[in-house]
């Protein structure tokens, strides 16, 4: 089984957390998204969405993310020779629906430093031009990115995008914090699948340094942060890339890779 992934990738992370807990064995593929690797020509054939995570099994390849979550719980009821495979329950269910029906993409980009966002963008387009003329058969599918590319600074520019992405993250913050209050974890008093799919949401508020606003002031995802943290997962997952002074090093190295492509002209 194969997992193409990368740290900076919401939905990437929230899949491993998935496997990890599962004790899942898989091989990873890192595929920076800021580098324009997902557009690379090889990866780009196998998923003209370029989106993050692809899990593949043999000739079953996946992009959904709850999809590839939920066949996750299969492979682990098969592994662990259960002879009556019983899926997570409604709850959970309608938790990570609920959850992954927030998109974090114009919300986060939106607290990315105006300058830093652009250079990002424009390195983006000139990868996905400079690939463009390597596969032309592929031209179609890349120009459809490529107009994606010029749509998303459009919306981002919309003050009335971003704040319905805000306004949406605060329902769901304040709908969490109300079950939180009177449950140990998101579906009841076990971990399950949808605390794999929140954790990811918190820490990209954290990565953001966004806590004091949607976490500090709701003392049950507070608390239910604190004791998160302490998963071996999360610190796999997650933590070993942006806890702490790791956090610089995971953004600095991206940094200066972004600029030395730029700077000789390599995309």
């Amino acid at each position: 089984m194969q997992l193409y992934h990368h740290p900076y990738s919401l939905d990437s992370q929230k899949v491993r957390l998935a496997l990890e807990e599962r004790q899942i064995d898989y091989t990873s593929y890192h595929i920076n998204p800021i580098t324009g690797k997902n557009m690379g020509v090889s990866f780009f054939r196998m998923n003209p969405t370029a989106t993050l995570p692809v899990f593949q099994n043999g000739s079953h390849i996946i992009f959904n993310t709850i999809e590839i979550i939920q066949y996750i719980e299969r492979i682990a009821a098969v592994s662990s020779g259960a002879e009556n495979f019983s899926p997570s329950g409604s709850e959970v269910l309608a938790w990570m629906n609920k959850i992954q029906e927030w998109n974090p993409k114009y919300f986060t980009l939106s607290h990315v430093p105006v300058n830093y966002r652009l250079f990002v963008s424009k390195f983006i387009r000139r990868v996905i031009i400079a690939r463009m003329a390597e596969a032309p058969d592929l031209a179609t599918s890349y120009h459809s990115k490529l107009r994606t590319a010029y749509e998303t600074e459009e919306k981002l520019r919309n003050a009335e995008v971003l704040k319905h992405s805000e306004e949406h993250l605060v329902k769901l913050l304040d709908a969490v914090e109300t079950k939180l209050s009177t449950t140990l974890y998101l579906a009841g008093e076990e971990f399950s699948l949808a605390d794999v799919m929140l954790i990811p949401l918190l820490a990209r508020l954290v990565l953001l340094k966004l806590e004091d606003k949607y976490i500090n002031n709701r003392p049950h995802i507070l608390e239910y942060w604190h004791e998160v943290q302490q998963r071996a997962s999360y610190k796999k997952v997650i933590g070993m890339y942006f806890s702490g002074w790791r956090r610089q090093k995971t953004l600095i190295k991206t940094w200066c890779f972004l600029r030395f492509r730029s700077i000789m002209k390599r995309y």
